[in-house]
């Protein structure tokens, strides 16, 4: 991919959930809400402080993250639908 995001941002792209129910139900796309999961594709070097000194990110490349479901910009680079958002927009990470 040939974009680095800038200070305390990260590119995340979506994780898709399950197209069935525990049940066995299977849910149509129209029904389906946008997965809050995702896998970070890239960050930034992290946000300064007053001193100007480099913050680094809690996060890094490959961590599959939790965020807020109206997080983020949507954006398509390199022909993938992904998402740009602050760190700060971030829940969580999710331990595998």
């Amino acid at each position: 991919m040939n974009f680095r995001p800038l200070h305390d941002r990260v590119v995340v792209r979506r994780i898709e959930s399950e197209e069935k129910t525990k049940g066995g139900i299977i849910i149509p796309d129209t029904a389906k809400e946008k997965p809050q999961e995702g896998e970070i594709v890239a960050v930034g070097p992290g946000a300064r402080d007053e001193t100007g000194r480099i913050n680094p990110l809690d996060v890094k490349k490959g961590d599959r993250v939790l965020f807020g479901k109206w997080s983020g910009t949507e954006v398509k680079i390199d022909g993938q639908d992904l998402l740009i958002m602050k760190e700060s927009d971030i829940m969580g990470v999710v331990a595998l």
